[in-house]
């Protein structure tokens, strides 16, 4: 079906699944289903699991999955791990560079949308385009009948139905539910107190 190979079978018996469309690992807790089983787990710390054992040094942060941590991390320290390897562009996450490839280098290939065209450089980006197109809303809100195309957007609306504010600005303390809401007050917060240079 492509030109891949592998050194075990196993390997390629389960990239086959990207070309079937097989998805033989079944969630025991909703109706999602995941080619491998690695998937399946990390869906379901995600997603059902409430544990987040995770701490972020700088903000203090929860996060389920250690990979979550680091990706976050970056946002305070303006990491840039992922470099060009045609010019000097350095990015922080790696679809930043996948598109750039593609814009400034033509390489790769784009991800388009069926139905409206619209072209996209990660797969999973469609994925959930298209769900919007079909108005797939899948993952429901266990305190309200609000729908979400993905479990990010649940994640998100979550703290609507709590009284907790677990982000606060470095500059006056004020509490915030969402993420979003400090780093917008933050942009006003530090031109009033005269602060260049923090990265939130």
């Amino acid at each position: 079906m492509c030109d891949k190979a592998f050194s075990q079978s196993g390997n390629l018996n389960t990239h086959i699944r990207v070309h079937t469309g097989e998805k033989p690992h079944k969630c025991s807790l909703c109706d999602k289903s995941f080619s491998q089983s690695i998937n399946l787990q990390r869906h379901k710390r995600q997603v059902h699991s409430k544990s987040r054992p995770y701490e972020c040094p700088y903000c203090g942060m929860l996060f389920k999955i250690h990979s979550e941590l680091k990706r976050h991390v970056r946002i305070h320290t303006d990491a840039k791990p992922y470099s060009c390897r045609h010019c000097s562009d350095c990015f922080t996450w790696r679809d930043q560079l996948k598109k750039h490839l593609l814009k400034s280098h033509n390489e790769g290939a784009w991800f388009t949308c069926d139905i409206c065209q619209k072209k996209f450089s990660c797969n999973g980006d469609l994925k959930i385009h298209v769900q919007r197109h079909e108005a797939v809303k899948a993952y429901v809100c266990s305190e309200c009948p609000k729908r979400f195309c993905t479990a990010t957007e649940l994640r998100l609306h979550h703290p609507v139905h709590s009284e907790y504010k677990q982000f606060s600005c470095c500059l006056c303390d004020r509490l915030y539910k969402r993420k979003s809401a400090v780093k917008r007050h933050f942009r006003k917060c530090s031109v009033e107190h005269g602060v260049t240079g923090i990265v939130l």
